[in-house]
């Protein structure tokens, strides 16, 4: 299979599809990899390294898209990197399809086969894609976060971990899975007082169990978010409704009791963002002040940590990239119901349920299309 590896476009994105060592493992599989010039250099690579791994360099976008069978990303394509794609053509790549409807209707007209990083799904239910970007994210929120509290930048002036005699920041994380829990453990270790909110029980107990009494852990109600962020100088919005828009826990009423200075970094805003008064912002000017806090929403916080994130995110996908190359797209998502699962757009088609109901479109199961996909060769 010939696959290509443009160049990220989305604003302060310095991550990349693949890395050398990716790139020679397709290879020595028998692989073509094409590489837009330049492309790595945001992780420390250069063409001369990917040459060495066995990449093509070419000059132009264009061509990757123009000759590649398979796309392999990090963040989801531009507008006009959408006009670019084929029919037919695989791109896989994270997509957060749900608060983005012109993405999804772009990729729905270029007739590609669109599979997403955070829909794939492991057998025991877990999203082995999106597990690593969310353990880096989760752990950048706080570093953001105690960043965000200082005067200078905007916020209450406050050191996250206090001093002797002089209280600690409190750290309010909405949501215990991935995001949250690394969260957790980077706000306790900088000696916060760190409440997480989730409404399984099962897991809060879980999170007990792990983090003992340096952890309070409140089960997730209206009353219990209001009492708790009302009350919080870092709020953390960690939650995650696979595939769909992130549900908006904090209102701006409520964030209107907050104190002045407080912050609200917005991890879910790939999806939309928790807080009704979040929008996407970018690494160049992450903030902004609503109703008295400043917000850190920044859309891509692990491109931040481009060497870190994109060798954690390669060890992740290139089994699944391998499986695509060696086998098809047809077999090799037969092969794996898990990672059929990942296929959001198809053929023109939807195959994600949550963004076909969001977005008023026909729906149709990824298994099924595929199945009509595989038939028809």
């Amino acid at each position: 299979m010939l696959i290509g590896v443009p160049k990220e476009i989305k604003p302060d994105e310095y991550r990349i599809g693949l890395t050398p060592e990716s790139v020679q493992a397709l290879t020595e599989a028998n692989h073509q990899v094409m590489v837009l010039t330049n492309a790595g250099l945001g992780i420390g690579k250069t063409d001369e390294e990917f040459k060495q791994s066995g990449a093509v360099i070419v000059e132009t976008r264009e061509e990757i898209f123009d000759q590649a069978e398979m796309i392999v990303k990090v963040k989801e394509p531009q507008l006009e990197e959408c006009a670019l794609l084929k029919e037919n053509q695989i791109l896989f790549t994270y997509l957060h399809l749900a608060p983005d409807p012109d993405q999804a209707k772009a990729l729905i007209n270029s007739g590609a086969r669109a599979i997403a990083y955070e829909s794939v799904q492991a057998h025991d239910g877990s999203y082995p894609l999106l597990t690593p970007m969310s353990e880096v994210a989760g752990r950048m929120a706080i570093q953001a976060g105690a960043s965000c509290l200082e005067k200078a930048k905007g916020g209450r002036g406050l050191l996250i971990g206090g001093v002797t005699n002089v209280e600690a920041a409190n750290v309010v994380v909405i949501g215990g899975g991935v995001v949250g829990i690394n969260s957790i453990e980077i706000a306790i270790g900088m000696q916060a007082n760190v409440t997480v909110l989730d409404k399984s029980a099962a897991r809060l107990d879980y999170l007990e169990s792990i983090f003992g009494d340096k952890l309070n852990a409140v089960i997730a109600n209206s009353e219990n978010n209001k009492d708790c962020i009302k009350t919080a100088d870092l709020v953390i919005g960690a939650v995650l409704v696979p595939g769909a828009s992130a549900p908006k826990i904090i209102t701006r009423d409520l964030v209107k009791l907050m104190k002045p200075g407080s912050v609200i970094v917005d991890v879910a805003i790939d999806q939309g963002g928790c807080s009704e008064t979040s929008h996407a912002t970018t690494h160049s000017d992450p903030t902004y002040v609503e109703e008295g806090v400043l917000h850190y929403c920044v859309a891509n916080m692990p491109g931040a940590v481009p060497l870190t994130s994109t060798y954690a995110l390669n060890q992740a996908t290139m089994p699944y990239v391998l499986s695509l190359a060696n086998n098809g797209f047809s077999q090799a998502l037969l092969n794996d119901k898990g990672f059929c699962e990942g296929l959001n757009i198809c053929n023109g088609e939807v195959t994600i349920e949550a963004v076909a109901k969001e977005q008023h479109y026909n729906y149709i199961t990824p298994m099924e299309m595929v199945n009509r996909i595989s038939s028809d060769q």
